[in-house]
């Protein structure tokens, strides 16, 4: 009963966090001009369809494993064909920001039903406080860590629209490396001795997760 419930706490969050972020750049893609997610099957509420055996499951289980202070993982990335965008390098920057976008309106939302555990008894209010606090980190560190500007996070792809050629094309370049140098940044330090994930990731989590709550009317 134990395992149940806690597959319960933390699968739900998890499964929404990655399921409604994937979808959601399927849905902004086909907003600007691109159907190429909708012919797949990708603009789906279906979580399956989203899960990645080794970014989804194993990578965050061996983060986990050895006690990482962040836990990272991704999903199967929607496809999306920027060329067939209406408005390529502008669109494609609403179409990566889509993403990170959900999870913090996700964040928001989980802050709000907080307001509502009154209204349960103390055991199952016991168990959606951990699952609503869950949900609000997950979704806010899933946020910051893809908006770092390193391509293929969104972060990336956002700079890269946005920049001027002179930085943006060799910026774009880097994308094949980029999840090399996303484990490096996560997995290095700590061997190391280095410090840099607190600044790097938690700090600025930390500090939105306060500003959301304090925008709901948590104490």
């Amino acid at each position: 009963m134990d395992l149940l419930l806690r597959i319960f706490i933390y699968g739900i969050p998890i499964l929404l966090a990655i399921t409604l972020h994937e979808a959601a750049h399927g849905y902004a893609a086909l907003h600007y001009g691109d159907d190429t997610a909708k012919r797949m099957g990708r603009i789906s509420l279906n979580p399956f369809r989203h899960i990645d055996p080794i970014g989804t499951i194993l990578l965050p289980g061996f983060l986990l494993l050895v006690g990482s202070p962040v836990l990272f993982g991704y999903a199967k990335p929607v496809p999306v064909d920027f060329s067939r965008l209406r408005h390529p390098r502008r669109d494609s920057v609403y179409v990566a920001g889509a993403g990170p976008a959900t999870n913090i309106l996700l964040a928001f939302i989980s802050a709000l039903l907080f307001h509502f555990l009154v209204f349960l008894t103390p055991e199952i209010a016991f168990l959606f406080k951990q699952m609503l606090t869950l949900s609000l980190w997950i979704n806010v560190a899933l946020a910051v860590i893809n908006m770092i500007p390193i391509p293929p996070l969104d972060g990336g792809r956002v700079a890269v629209g946005l920049l001027p050629d002179s930085l943006a094309i060799p910026l774009a370049r880097l994308e094949p490396y980029g999840i090399i140098i996303i484990f490096g940044l996560i997995l290095i330090p700590p061997l190391l001795g280095v410090n840099i994930l607190q600044w790097l990731f938690l700090h600025p989590i930390k500090m939105i997760i306060e500003f959301i709550s304090l925008l709901a009317g948590l104490s």
